[in-house]
Parts: structure tokens; C-alpha cells; sequence
């Protein structure tokens, strides 16, 4: 990944990108199609694994998300937090705070029921900061469920 301009607004220590990510309530999945940038808001669960951030994705088994994921097998990634504008006495003085973070992997379509189930629970951590959630196997089998694992990351703040 490209270094970021702004090295002063880079946060790099683990616990906290970790914070930031946990804060987050949406991702913008950018898939490529072609033409452009395919870029959809998904809800999203993540872990570490191995020291490599994993996002879990969720959705229809068809549709144009997942025949990207499987085209193409890469994407990137956008979530952000605590957008507040920011005012001064001139518009060129305005700002803006903000935590985000940025990255990209290989994305794959996860095939088994107990990498589902992992994928799900960490899904509704995101939503709801709750663990202990069981799926009936029935949801998961007709569920697709999406893994990226991030080869590069970035996490920046503007507080």
C-alpha cells in the first residue's frame, strides 16, 4: 500500500486499529467490475488471525457482490467513524474529525458450515458487541458468507 501523506494522523499501534475497527458499524466493499468500482455498504465481523485482520461479510448466495467476489477475488475496503465537521471562520479553515481505515486482500466465497458459523458470530459481535449466538444449520446453508483477508491496512484519525 502507498504510504500515507499524512503521517502525523497514522495510527499504527494494534489495540488501537482494533478500537477503531470495533467502532465501525459499516463497510464499503469496493469489487471491480470491468467498467469501474463496484462499491457496496455490508455489514461486517472481524478478527485477527495469525496477526492479519479477517473481515466477514454476509449476503444473497447470488447477485452481482458475490459474482465479483468470484471473478475477480480481490477487493478493497473502506470504514470510518466519528465524522464530525468542524467549523472556522473561513470555508477554506473547515475541517473535518474522523477515524478511518482503508486496506484490500483476496476475498473468497467461505465454503464450510464451521467457518460460516465463525464468520456469523463474528458478524453479530459488530452489531450487537454480544458473542453467544447459535444458527440453525438450515441459515447456514443458505447463507453465503464472505471472507477478506487484509494484505494491507491502514488506519488514520483526524480527532
Amino acid at each position: 500500500m502507498r504510504p500515507m501523506r499524512r503521517q502525523d494522523r497514522a495510527v499504527t499501534a494494534p489495540e488501537k486499529i482494533r478500537a477503531v475497527i470495533n467502532a465501525c458499524e459499516v463497510c464499503r466493499l469496493g469489487l471491480q467490475d470491468g467498467r469501474g468500482v463496484y462499491v457496496v455498504p455490508v455489514n461486517f465481523g472481524h478478527t485477527v488471525e495469525g496477526g492479519r485482520h479477517v473481515f466477514y461479510f454476509h449476503g444473497a448466495a447470488e447477485g452481482r457482490k458475490v459474482d465479483l467476489v468470484r471473478r475477480n477475488g480481490w477487493a478493497g475496503f473502506e470504514l470510518d467513524t466519528g465524522y464530525r465537521l468542524q467549523g472556522a471562520e473561513a470555508a477554506c479553515g473547515y475541517t473535518a474529525a474522523f477515524q478511518s481505515v482503508i486496506g484490500e486482500g483476496p476475498i473468497r466465497v467461505v465454503e464450510t458450515a464451521e467457518e460460516k458459523r465463525r464468520g456469523l458470530a463474528a458478524i453479530m459481535r459488530q452489531a450487537t458487541c454480544c458473542g453467544d449466538w447459535t444458527f440453525p444449520d438450515a441459515a447456514v446453508d443458505a447463507v453465503c458468507v464472505l471472507r477478506l483477508d487484509a494484505e494491507e491496512l491502514s488506519c488514520k484519525e483526524h480527532l
